[in-house]
């Protein structure tokens, strides 16, 4: 039993690596950052549209009375007591982008201009 196993492993090893042909297999390690780049860039775009209508809306509410904005003092507790936990959450992650890429680099910029 474990013979046939192996056999079988050995041969879907032997078909997964005839999937890619050798001669576009190098475009496998520039393509994965590019679109990764991509990806990123769409959403810190958006992301970014999203704080900037929401800092709008505010501004509208404060200026027509709805709402206050807090102190200054309220506002940097806030940021204290949240910033340093999301940083030990997020540095991880920031490890796993290939940013030293340069496909990667010209991924975030199309993905920043045209998302």
């Amino acid at each position: 039993m474990r013979i046939k196993t192996l056999k079988f492993k050995q041969n879907m090893d032997k078909h997964m690596l005839e999937i890619i042909p050798p001669e576009y297999a190098w475009l496998i390690p520039l393509a994965i950052p590019f679109l990764i780049g991509l990806i990123v860039g769409v959403v810190i775009k958006r992301t970014l549209k999203l704080i900037i209508i929401l800092v709008v809306l505010i501004l509208v509410l404060v200026a027509v009375g709805y709402t206050q904005l807090p102190a200054f003092d309220d506002i940097a507790k806030a940021a204290s007591k949240y910033l340093p936990t999301l940083w030990e959450e997020a540095g991880p992650l920031i490890n796993m982008i290939p940013y030293s890429s340069a496909t990667f680099l010209l991924g975030l910029g199309i993905g920043l201009w045209k998302g």
